[in-house]
């Protein structure tokens, strides 16, 4: 075996934290089953713990320790006849607790922080009306606070236009098997479809399997069934580690719990790295990504992992050509506006960018700077991005580093060590 040259990077093996939204979808379903769930290696950070929390607040029992949660289904709702309960920044925490309250008993009230409370809501909240769920917003129209007065849900046909977020789509299939009669959701457009593809494996493992016809999806109402869930790592967060090795010369980076059996879709971004040079090997339980010195310019169509749209957006002013990101409008209602966030850190980077409704193009190059503050709106997102591109501009600061506690709270340690790891 040829020895490795004194300056490549060593290969890199990363334990990084279980998938967010397969933890709160976990949440869900655990909290819906008849019996006691128990889910193991969940990802423990501001948006599940916010999820677990409001589920104790509803009156469900969770209980907590470091490397497991288990939960005690109450197929009937939630134990609290009346509860108020605080959504923090989570989207799946502001969209699926208000969906399984409905299908209890009694007067639940949800509200959010400020970032949260300017996300919509709306398509979902039309589509549980239109199932006889009294639901109310407080303030504005199709945004938290909102109050859901439950009487349980009977079920039936329902439309639904989620292409805004999956997540409508993915909170009414939850609901399905708690209803009557079972649901027949109609789906007149749909964003980021595999995050659905990631709801209908979970319904089955907890034994509930949904048909589709066409654009309508049927959910039987047949209950869930207590299991032991093992949470995979979260592919959105490997994408920053992925493209760190994308853009080094030689460096390695892999990732055990994500192969060819991984639920998450994001896990397609290493494809779109491989389209711009990087070695990719996806094997049964790990993926790798080595760097090669090359990170061609390319057109992408990232509306199915817009995620990760900003990863892409970090990395693209050190390709040999122009990165145009398409399709990726659903980013603009995201924690913050990715798309005009992306463009206008980037830009204070001296890269010329141009934005469009639903695109970006960002050409190569960058001013010599020692000293840019990325401004992060908020957005944990942003930061993981903008760190991946202070691995070739030095001196890349952030307004409110913290944020990433959102998702992965030890982010700034782990991306130090894979830094100090590749020689970045």
């Amino acid at each position: 075996m040829r020895g490795m040259p004194a300056d490549t990077p060593a290969p890199q093996s990363l334990s990084l934290p279980g998938s967010k939204s397969i933890t709160a979808r976990a949440l869900f379903l655990a909290a819906a089953a008849d019996g006691v769930t128990t889910l193991v290696r969940p990802l423990r950070s501001d948006d599940t713990e916010g999820f677990a929390e409001g589920l104790v607040r509803l009156g469900y029992r969770v209980g907590r320790s470091p490397d497991a949660w288990q939960v005690d289904g109450r197929p009937q709702g939630p134990a609290a006849a009346e509860a108020d309960v605080y959504c923090r920044d989570g989207a799946t925490t502001a969209r699926f607790l208000p969906t399984l309250a409905a299908a209890g008993h009694g007067t639940y009230r949800f509200d959010a922080s400020p970032q949260m409370r300017r996300r919509p809501l709306l398509p979902l909240s039309r589509a549980l009306r239109d199932l006889g769920v009294d639901l109310r917003h407080e303030e504005a129209e199709g945004h938290h606070p909102l109050t859901v007065r439950a009487a349980g849900v009977d079920g039936g046909e329902v439309v639904l236009d989620a292409g805004q977020s999956s997540q409508y789509l993915t909170a009414l299939l939850l609901l399905g098997p708690l209803t009557r009669r079972g649901l027949r959701i109609r789906v007149t457009d749909l964003v980021s479809a595999p995050y659905v593809e990631i709801t209908l494996a979970m319904m089955r493992a907890f034994g509930v399997e949904v048909t589709r016809e066409d654009d309508v999806f049927v959910v039987p109402p047949d209950g869930y069934r207590a299991t032991t869930y093992a949470i995979e790592p979260d592919a959105s967060t490997a994408s920053y580690f992925f493209a760190a090795a994308a853009l080094t010369p030689g460096a390695e980076v892999t990732v055990p719990g994500l192969g060819t059996g991984a639920l998450q879709g994001d896990l397609g971004f290493v494809d779109v790295l491989r389209q711009m040079g990087a070695e990719v090997s996806v094997g049964a339980d790990a993926t790798t990504v080595r760097g090669t010195g090359e990170l061609r310019g390319l057109t992408v169509a990232m509306r199915d992992i817009s995620d990760t749209m900003p990863t892409l957006a970090s990395i693209a002013p050190f390709a040999s050509g122009p990165v145009r990101i398409e399709d990726v409008a659903n980013t603009r209602v995201k924690e913050c506006d990715r798309l005009e966030a992306c463009a206008q850190n980037l830009r204070r980077l001296g890269v010329r960018v141009a934005t469009g409704p639903d695109w970006i193009e960002i050409h190569p190059g960058t001013a010599p700077s020692d000293r840019t503050r990325i401004e992060t709106y908020g957005d944990h997102r942003i930061v993981m991005s903008f760190a991946v591109t202070g691995l070739r501009i030095p001196g890349i600061s952030f307004d409110d580093p913290g944020c990433v506690r959102k998702t992965f709270p030890g982010f700034h340690e782990a991306f130090a060590e894979l830094r100090r790891g590749i020689g970045g």
